[in-house]
């Protein structure tokens, strides 16, 4: 805390946007959105839309004279490292900074529903990584519903991964609604050698289903199925060719929620990877500005297995995976063992700074290289903010260096109103990509419900399954094309018996 490490990071994304290398970042709380406060003429009136209002009474100044303040520190910041306004204005003409908010209308929207859509051949070809793919996706919607499943002895689990290889494997997307269906009526009889009924009920299947419509039918979730989808393709490029530096900001989301889109958005990514060919050159940037919690040493949330993949793999494909931490404690060692590079900032506490020294002799040690722990630890001492110890496998001995001034304005996170006010220039709008209709209770009598929609997708009601449902055959008609549409009715039928002595 404290070090610099949110400057140090915001440079390197500065550096690679002006080398026209786009960014995917995710952002938990917010720090990076500052990303987007760059202002060429470096005016006081630029700065005082944005600054701190706390930080201005903190040290008894108005909001003019702070915002005066902050101006003249960042020109004459820049100015000590060679930098300008004319630098600044480049940065905002090569690269487009976006910022996007899953489950929120503050910043760009963004549609989950492209997730459960078929994966790559690539992937679909390949086992190990078909079974990774639903895996990390099956988990993660579980999780979003409150369930901690075990892949193995879970019938929840077994059963949505069941359901994802089977449409998967034969090249076909899932809908959420597509999903609900399907579990009521699974694509199968049988899972394993028993069958559909004695492993997994239709009556309590239908329970898991109305878990998933419930989370369907709350409030705000149409806003995860609106909006961008989780190309990684379209992260990365404006439609005209322009490099992205797209921020997904997700401080306004709950635990389970942020684990749902992060391992979304890492399996999209692994997804996209595979589909490029092998390069030595830097293609783009993944970030994660906070990742405990994400690739954590002895749990196995669903962001671990892509995180590891693409640490492991990325470099090969050109994706440089670039993750802050305040603690090497948060971060599995199959991880560490994967980084080349570490830049290691301020620590508060000898434990802290015992902690890197172990992890870094273990690096050292698998790599043959040799390690002075004396006097690494003076070095770590010694270290001031904005100061950083680089330790890369590719050099023979660290090195010490002091981060450049940011172009950005590091005011610290954004609120949600001040990431409207940023994007609301930027959006546009388009149509959805699915037209959802969850489920709801109502009194009134349903006159015409279409069980087709416009895409021809069969969107039936969720019936428990002590109703049974029959679908009325057309015999002998000819429909040349037409679409066949079915509504839906109840009909009612009873046997009465009655005994009247006088007949």
């Amino acid at each position: 805390t404290g070090s610099g490490k949110t400057g140090l990071c915001i440079c390197l994304l500065e550096e690679a946007a002006l080398d026209s290398i786009p960014s995917i970042v995710i952002d938990p709380k917010g720090d990076i959105t500052n990303l987007l406060l760059t202002f060429p003429e470096l005016r006081a009136q630029d700065f005082a839309h944005w600054i701190n209002e706390d930080d201005a009474a903190k040290q008894g100044l108005s909001s003019q004279d702070y915002a005066i303040q902050q101006a003249k520190m960042w020109k004459d910041g820049l100015a000590k490292w060679g930098q300008d306004g004319a630098r600044i204005q480049r940065l905002r003409e090569v690269a487009e900074f976006v910022i996007y908010t899953p489950g929120s209308n503050a910043g760009l929207p963004v549609s989950i529903l492209k997730s459960f859509s078929a994966p790559p051949p690539e992937i679909i070809e390949d086992n190990e990584l078909l079974q990774e793919r639903i895996g990390t996706t099956v988990t993660s919607l579980l999780g979003l519903l409150g369930i901690e499943a075990d892949p193995i002895r879970s019938r929840d689990h077994i059963l949505l991964s069941t359901i994802l290889a089977t449409a998967w494997k034969q090249r076909v997307d899932l809908s959420l609604e597509k999903l609900i269906e399907q579990i009521q009526k699974p694509p199968v009889t049988r899972v394993g050698v028993l069958d559909l009924e004695s492993f997994y009920p239709s009556k309590e299947r239908f329970a898991l289903a109305m878990q998933l419509n419930n989370l369907l039918a709350a409030p705000g979730f149409e806003l995860w199925l609106e909006g961008e989808s989780l190309d990684p393709s379209r992260l990365l490029y404006t439609s005209a060719g322009k490099p992205k530096v797209s921020i997904f900001y997700i401080a306004h989301l709950n635990d389970a929620q942020r684990m749902f889109f992060v391992s979304l958005l890492l399996n999209q990514i692994v997804g996209w990877m595979r589909t490029q060919s092998g390069t030595t050159s830097l293609r783009t940037i993944v970030y994660i500005d906070e990742v405990f919690g994400y690739l954590p040493p002895l749990a196995n949330p669903p962001s671990k297995t892509p995180l590891l993949t693409l640490l492991k793999q990325a470099r090969a494909f050109g994706i440089g995976i670039l993750l802050a931490t305040q603690n090497t404690v948060d971060l599995d060692y199959k991880g560490l063992s994967n980084t080349g590079t570490w830049f290691i900032g301020r620590l508060q506490t000898d434990r802290d700074k015992m902690r890197v020294l172990d992890a870094l002799e273990n690096v050292s040690a698998s790599s043959d290289k040799r390690f002075d722990r004396q006097t690494m630890d003076q070095t770590i001492s010694s270290l001031g903010k904005r100061i950083f110890l680089m330790h890369n496998v590719h050099e023979d001995a660290p090195v010490v260096f002091e981060t450049r001034w940011a172009m950005s304005y590091l005011r610290g996170p954004l609120t949600r109103n001040q990431i409207k006010l940023l994007m609301d220039p930027v959006k546009v709008v388009s149509p959805t990509p699915f037209a959802m209709q969850p489920a709801v209770a109502s009194a009134q009598p349903v006159a015409t419900v279409s069980v087709t929609s416009g895409t021809g997708e069969s969107q039936k009601p969720i019936l428990s399954p002590e109703i049974p449902q029959y679908f009325m055959p057309l015999v002998g008609a000819k429909l040349d094309g037409a679409l066949l549409v079915y509504r839906p009715m109840i009909l009612g039928a009873a046997q009465i018996r009655f005994v009247d002595a006088k007949t």
